[in-house]
């Protein structure tokens, strides 16, 4: 049964690899976008906000094209959709924009004909678009995610962030593609540097469950794919190298870059002194950037079960970034 006053969702951006863990390891962060989807006559599009700048507004749309894959997957024929969209997240900076649009697209799709698709499918179907599970898993279930995908299913598992988790992210003003930063990887690596990847991951995974910042910066260390992007984020491996004697637990490019995400003790004193370094140093670059400090996001992709008769925009009031 198609909801007639349509549905709403909120979808949290995310952060991917966490340094070693390339392609599998996943984290929601406290930036959202919205998206709004009603049964309409004809399909029509509002955008709202300047991260929407360059999407487009006809059937090319990427959240339209998800909400169509899974009418399909439904049996449902609903061609002609409502969409509206808004977002906090910035495009191609490696936090996740395509796939909080994928998870929000299928999720909103998905509640429109009356949720026939279970959470799990969607993280199936979500992962075989994007091509690995991390950004869309850590978007769809919130919290940290540790996935592996086969090329037809993903098997994941949640862990809830340390309360005393921060993130500090620097966003430079520069976008940087996926396909970009996966073009300067090397298609063999030797056995050696596999293992070192392997052992770091598993470290870390298990310092993020144990809640053990003490093992964090090490665990963080990766041979796999920052050695080869550093190249395209001028000031990257510097800080790698530094950062952590400034007051961050660990340091990692965020997804494909050109992002820098620092993970940090709430209760640290050298929070400021930080972030001043981390921009600074950039500048050295001549890179402009900016810094948001964020928050590990429990929860998931959010479901508002319609949308009010009022404007999209002032239901969402208050929620959005000032």
């Amino acid at each position: 049964m198609i909801r007639s006053q349509g549905v709403c969702v909120k979808v949290p951006a995310s952060t991917a690899n966490l340094g070693p863990g390339f392609d599998t390891l996943g984290m929601a962060l406290s930036l959202y976008s919205w998206i709004g989807m009603k049964e309409s006559e004809h399909t029509q599009f509002h955008l709202y906000g300047d991260q929407m700048n360059g999407l487009t507004a006809d059937k090319t749309n990427l959240v339209y094209q998800v909400a169509q894959l899974v009418f399909d997957e439904a049996g449902v024929s609903l061609p002609e959709i409502e969409i509206s969209m808004y977002s906090d997240i910035p495009l191609t900076r490696g936090l996740g924009s395509s796939a909080s649009a994928i998870i929000g697209g299928m999720v909103a799709a998905n509640a429109l004909i009356g949720s026939p698709l279970s959470k799990d499918k969607l993280f199936d179907m979500a992962s075989r678009l994007e091509g690995h599970p991390d950004n869309v898993g850590a978007s769809l279930f919130g919290g940290i995610i540790t996935a592996v995908w086969d090329g037809i299913h993903a098997d994941y598992i949640r862990m809830e962030p340390h309360t005393n988790l921060e993130v500090l992210v620097v966003i430079p003003e520069f976008q940087l593609s996926t396909s970009d930063a996966r073009k300067v990887l090397p298609d063999q690596i030797s056995r050696e540097d596999a293992v070192y990847n392997i052992s770091r991951s598993s470290l870390l995974v298990a310092a993020l469950s144990q809640g053990r910042f003490d093992l964090i910066g090490r665990a963080m260390s990766d041979r796999l794919h920052q050695p080869y992007r550093a190249s395209l984020v001028p000031g990257m491996s510097r800080i790698l190298e530094e950062a952590p004697n400034r007051g961050a637990l660990g340091v990692a490019l965020s997804g494909a870059g050109p992002t820098l995400l620092a993970l940090v003790d709430r209760g640290n004193l050298r929070k400021r002194d930080l972030e001043t370094y981390l921009l600074d140093t950039m500048k050295e670059y001549g890179i402009q950037a900016s810094a948001r400090w964020l928050d590990p996001s429990s929860d998931g992709v959010i479901i508002s079960e319609n949308m009010p008769s009022n404007s999209f925009l002032d239901m969402i009031k208050g929620e959005v970034e000032a």
